[in-house]
């Protein structure tokens, strides 16, 4: 993998945001749910993810994600996806979210 330098980190944006409403997405093609989430001053954007191994919708509504948030929207079956929620892998298959362990501003900025 290429290096990066410190002023291509900054042309994306990671922000935080919390999950408003998410409910399952039977149009998509692998397992996955519509999202809305609140990104404070940035308003509420949507987002289409395959994180339905690990996570019911409502254990997702309340919960602050990390998101990027200025990618293009892109198009999921009938969904327009507006910000990518970030996770890695886990161990026994499946994604693990990103989790925020205090209280911040939604919208803050990943640095």
């Amino acid at each position: 993998m290429s290096e990066v330098t410190y002023q291509d980190f900054e042309k994306v944006e990671l922000r935080v945001g919390e999950i408003i409403r998410a409910e399952p997405f039977p149009k998509a093609r692998k397992p996955a749910y519509r999202l809305w989430i609140d990104f404070g001053e940035l308003g509420v954007k949507k987002s289409s993810a395959q994180i339905t191994d690990h996570y019911t919708c409502e254990q997702l509504v309340g919960r602050k994600i990390v998101a990027v948030t200025n990618f293009p929207p892109r198009q999921v079956a009938n969904f327009m996806s507006e910000v990518l929620v970030l996770g890695v892998p886990a161990t026994e298959g499946g994604v693990s979210l990103l989790k925020i362990e205090h209280e911040v501003p939604l919208g803050s900025r990943v640095y």
